[in-house]
This record gives C-alpha cells, sequence and structure tokens, in this order.
C-alpha cells in the first residue's frame, strides 16, 4: 500500500542575526564647551530692537567666541558669514574657568526683524545656519618649529519665534575641530546615570540605573548606533552582537556598538 504524500509549506529556516561590529570610542579633549541648552537670545537694553547672543560655558584655556549670523561651513571647520558687510561677525575672548556666563557686548547685537521666519528656523539648502557660535582656543607649541594648534567647538542653531514675541534658541548640531579632524558631537541616552570603574562618566552623580539592562549587574560601559542608548555592558554587548541585532531599549536596529572608557582624574596622573 502506498502512502499518501502529504504537501505543505516548506520548513522555516531562522536567519542568523546580522554581525554587528563593535569598537571602542576614542577619547577627545574638547578645549571649550558651550552648554547648548543653555544658549539664549536677550534684547539689548540699549538697543531694544537688537539681540545679544548669551550662554553658559567651560574652558580649559583662554580663547575668543565668534558669534556669526547666517554663515556656513567650509573646509579645516571655518565658519564663513554668508553677509558678512551686513551681520559682520562679533569677537569676543574669553578667559578658562568653568560655569562661566557670555554675553555678547552691547551695540554688537542683530536686528532679526528683516528675517522671513522661516529663513531663521532652519539652514538653507545650502547649509547656512542661521547663528553659529564658533568657540576657538589656540595652544602655543613647546618648539618653535612647530605651528600653534588651532582647536574649535562649533554650535550651529536656528531660530523660532515664540507667541510672546521673543526668539527661542534652537541647537541643530554641534561640531569638534581637534588636531585637524573633524567630529560631530551626538549626545548618549543614559549617561548620566552610568559609571565605569566606580567613577561617574561625565563627573555627574551616580543616582542610579548605572547597570547593564541584560546581566543587571556589570556598569553599562557600551552604547548602541545609532540610536545612541547607553544600555549594556562590554561583556552582554559581545554576546548580543551574535543573538541580536536589536537594541534592547528601543528595538530599533543596531549598526554598531561602541564601547566607551572613561578614566578617572586620578588615573590621568
Amino acid at each position: 500500500m502506498m502512502r499518501p504524500v502529504i504537501f505543505g509549506p516548506p520548513p522555516v529556516q531562522q536567519t542568523p542575526p546580522v554581525y554587528v561590529d563593535h569598537q571602542n570610542a576614542k577619547k577627545v579633549r574638547n578645549d571649550v564647551n558651550v552648554h547648548k541648552d543653555t544658549v539664549r537670545l536677550e534684547v539689548d537694553d540699549l538697543n531694544p530692537d537688537h539681540h545679544l547672543v548669551s550662554f553658559l560655558f567651560d574652558a580649559v584655556f583662554d580663547g575668543s567666541f565668534s558669534i556669526i549670523f547666517f554663515a556656513k561651513e567650509e573646509p579645516n571647520c571655518t565658519m564663513v558669514p554668508n553677509l558678512p558687510e551686513a551681520y559682520p561677525p562679533t569677537k569676543v575672548p574669553f578667559q578658562k574657568g568653568t560655569a562661566q556666563k557670555f554675553l555678547q557686548p552691547s551695540g554688537t547685537g542683530t536686528d532679526l526683524g528683516f528675517f522671513a521666519l522661516d529663513d531663521l528656523s532652519k539652514p538653507s539648502p545650502e547649509e547656512v545656519y542661521p547663528l553659529v557660535i564658533s568657540a576657538e582656543t589656540v595652544i602655543l607649541p613647546s618648539s618653535v618649529s612647530e605651528d600653534p594648534l588651532v582647536h574649535k567647538q562649533v554650535t550651529l542653531a536656528g531660530l523660532e519665534k515664540t507667541n510672546d514675541g521673543s526668539f527661542k534658541v534652537k541647537v541643530m548640531k554641534q561640531i569638534l575641530w581637534i588636531e585637524g579632524n573633524r567630529y560631530e558631537v551626538h549626545e548618549l541616552y543614559g549617561i548620566e546615570n552610568s559609571t565605569t570603574q566606580g567613577n561617574p562618566v561625565s563627573g555627574l552623580e551616580d543616582s542610579g540605573g548605572k547597570e547593564c539592562v541584560i546581566c543587571l549587574t556589570e556598569p553599562k560601559d557600551t552604547a548602541v548606533m545609532p540610536c545612541r542608548h547607553l544600555c549594556l555592558c562590554s561583556d552582554c554587548a559581545k554576546e548580543l552582537r551574535f543573538q541580536s541585532n536589536k537594541c534592547p531599549i528601543c528595538r530599533e536596529p543596531i549598526g554598531q556598538l561602541m564601547e566607551i572608557k572613561v578614566v578617572s582624574t586620578d588615573e590621568q596622573h
């Protein structure tokens, strides 16, 4: 007797997870940092139609700020004004120190009433940004045969008009120019609660939640890219890259794993 042949769908083959690259982050020291969430426009008391730029900053060395309205990035992180005659850049020196407030000098502000609100709110198709803050430090070489070392942090922003008629600054991008290399700054979500070797990352207080979301024991020191969730320890990250390509927090695809090792102040000396 012949047995009946039963036809059905072919067996489902499990696709192996995509291998995820695991890299160590390179440490870059930023000589001056503009706190992007503190950038404001203030009315010039002596010229009520003009606005002045203000913000908080930290600096390791003396340097200078250049405030430019409508500028574009050129090679070597040079910010070139698009309207230099009508709105020349304002350059103001600063001294090293922490938690300092910068306020653009009175009389050097800009009258924003001549611009369409849409032009102020976002960069143009040619990547001309409405507001640029370029912080620059110059480190003198140890030898006369070497050139001075120029480091920069550039903050690119747009301006939005609020219901009360004031302008709100919206920072869109921050760039570092360190030793001839360009870096774009991105925040890591969860870094404020992370510790490495018992030391809070970025000097922030340890408020809990520092453990890896998978093993719940080891400190998290590895970020998932491009969603930038800092949520894994290095050991779990190494296992995860062979098992899944989804972020444990947001379930977005993982493009890369970036290990963050922060050296304490005591270890640097």
